[in-house]
């Protein structure tokens, strides 16, 4: 060192002690420093949380998680199961993207149209079930717009290519369709079909010998969301239920697999000259609302607009609702034409697909209309805001359905009556005959609770399917009956996609092999579940060459009767990327 580099009044000695205990201070945090650099260069081990709700809310995916846990385990992966309510699961999945994996049920489709919104990197950044995986795939993407223009036979081709792509890519891992059990009574109501569909509610028919006075339907839930929040905008603080349907009317309804007009009295398709598709729709006469104001074309109107911007361009960007973006986002603009006409134009995509957009609550805009203003709500990620729509529990909903809201107590039951000035409730053509005046929840906490509300004659169905291990509880006497049904709701596990290791395609193949959909059905639903490799498995949609045949055409289980071939399983891990340590953990 030069002197000139010397401190004045410091002496020699004292500088080299002090150098001494810099030195010592310095090569400590040398080593520190090399430590980190060794500790965060080394490989740890893929570490993965699995997130699903508890069994007393869906005891199949707890099942699920667990065998996906044990099976991820024996191949090397620290994994974990982080139980959450049904609120809380919807909230990190589809709003706030803080997940690794998660087992849940999709909500129920009816065609393939659903997959566009679901899989397309457009809805990417989008919240709700708007590509929760995160997934961004080009050839996908145009596969999907594909789909969403082609008709006839090109339509079937174009639906068959995005079902390879997605089987092949997957973003989300199919486990099986569960059968759809319900306990009802037939001495007051019968002809109980599916109450997966609200139409179906509509159709029962009141017996002969039923009670004299008031008529009232009574259903017991195991989901007691039903008793707090009436916002059909929310995707968090509900599942899918028909209830929330039947308070709020849509332009058309799915019935019979049709999409058929319902507040809509007519409605006409018209091509352009560049193939795009507009409808002038035309409303039925007398609509009202349940606090008596007129529904008419500005209603409808404002409602598209609202489900578009539920800010209603008072934001920095737009707030669409998540719940009904997939179906909004093929409406490219909306006019009202009188008091009971809109036009509504979509651009270039078939009327089929374009119909979908019609399926869609139809809102008051002098309830809604306030909401517009920005909200903050706690555990919701948020860069630009949230509107009060989103997040408004809506306690005293007014719709125009056939069902109006009456009174609740949360967490224990509430209860609907029958609108009597619905425009389609009621004798005559091209109406339903509602048998019932008032229509009563009642929450259960477990399936097995639920089935004891109806054998002892307190509720006449369970309204949310049963869990098969319930059965054994049931004695099939007059006037107790089990239904079987088919749901479109199928099990699956979702990968997030935008954390690693979810990005890698073949570590996301690799995790569907340990997942035997075979046994799991056998096993978690006692049979009553059907496996399957493609989402529209079990309709006219779905490829021949992807169909189940005893095990996954593109992603077989890694092992035979629910039992993992360990070194089969590691290859497919090794393939991907991934090596092992000596003590057999997967290393990153």
């Amino acid at each position: 060192m030069d002197s000139s580099d010397t401190p004045s009044g410091l002496s020699r000695r004292s500088l080299l002690g002090g150098a001494s205990a810099g030195f010592a201070a310095s090569s400590a945090g040398c080593l520190q420093y090399a430590r980190s650099l060794v500790d965060r260069e080394s490989p740890k081990q893929v570490s993965v949380r699995i997130k699903t709700v508890p069994a007393d809310e869906d005891e199949a995916a707890v099942q699920i998680a667990r065998a996906l846990q044990k099976n991820m385990e024996t191949v090397g992966i620290d994994a974990s199961i982080v139980l959450m309510t049904g609120a809380e699961l919807l909230r990190d999945v589809l709003l706030n993207e803080s997940f690794d994996i998660y087992v849940s049920q999709y909500p129920s489709h009816h065609d393939p149209d659903f997959l566009r919104p679901a899989l397309h990197s457009t809805f990417v950044t989008e919240q709700g079930w708007q590509n929760p995986f995160g997934i961004s795939d080009l050839d996908l993407d145009e596969q999907l717009t594909e789909q969403r223009t082609a008709v006839g036979a090109e339509r079937q081709r174009a639906v068959a290519g995005v079902v390879g792509s997605v089987t092949e890519i997957q973003p989300f891992a199919m486990v099986c369709f569960p059968t759809r059990i319900t306990v009802v009574r037939n001495d007051r109501f019968t002809n109980w079909n599916g109450l997966e569909d609200p139409i179906n509610y509509l159709a029962l028919r009141r017996t002969e010998d039923a009670p004299d006075g008031e008529p009232t339907l009574r259903i017991a839930l195991t989901d007691d969301r039903i008793t707090k929040n009436y916002n059909p905008l929310a995707v968090e603080y509900r599942r899918p239920n028909p209830l929330t349907d039947l308070l709020y009317d849509p332009l058309a309804r799915r019935s019979d697999g049709e999409i058929q007009p319902w507040l809509a009295g007519d409605v006409t398709w018209q091509w352009t000259e560049d193939t795009a598709v507009t409808a002038t729709v035309k409303l039925r006469d007398g609509l009202t609302w349940h606090d008596g104001q007129p529904l008419t074309a500005a209603d409808v109107a404002f409602t598209y607009r609202f489900l578009d911007d539920t800010s209603l361009g008072t934001g920095n960007m737009n707030v669409p609702s998540p719940r009904f973006r997939g179906r909004t986002s093929l409406v490219e603009s909306v006019e009202r034409l009188d008091a009971q006409t809109v036009r509504l134009e979509f651009g270039d995509t078939a009327e089929a697909v374009a119909a979908r957009a019609l399926t869609v609550p139809i809102l008051p805009s002098h309830v809604w209309e306030e909401k517009s203003a920005a909200t903050n709500i706690a555990g919701i990620n948020i860069s630009e805001g949230v509107t009060q729509a989103l997040t408004w529990a809506n306690p005293d909903p007014v719709g125009s359905g056939p069902l109006r809201f009456e009174s609740r107590t949360p967490g224990e039951r509430v209860v609907f009556s029958r609108f009597d000035d619905h425009v389609l409730v009621g004798g005559g053509p091209d109406r339903v005959s509602v048998p019932f005046e008032r229509f009563v929840v009642q929450i259960a906490p477990s399936d097995t609770a639920a089935v004891s509300l109806v054998t002892d004659s307190t509720v006449d169905a369970t309204g949310d399917p049963i869990h098969p291990k319930v059965l054994d509880r049931v004695t099939e006497n007059d006037p107790i009956e089990v239904l079987f049904g088919n749901s479109r709701s199928f099990y699956h596990v979702g990968f997030n996609t935008r954390r690693e290791p979810f990005g890698n395609v073949r570590f996301r193949q690799a995790v569907a092999r340990l997942l035997d959909a075979e046994h799991i059905a056998s096993s978690v639903f006692d049979g009553h579940a059907t496996p399957a490799a493609t989402p529209l498995a079990g309709t006219d949609w779905e490829p021949p060459e992807f169909e189940w045949d005893g095990t996954d055409p593109v992603v077989p289980f890694a092992g035979t009767d629910g039992e993992l071939d360990i070194s089969d399983a590691r290859g497919a891990f090794r393939e991907a990327g991934y090596r092992y340590d000596g003590d057999g953990r997967l290393l990153k």
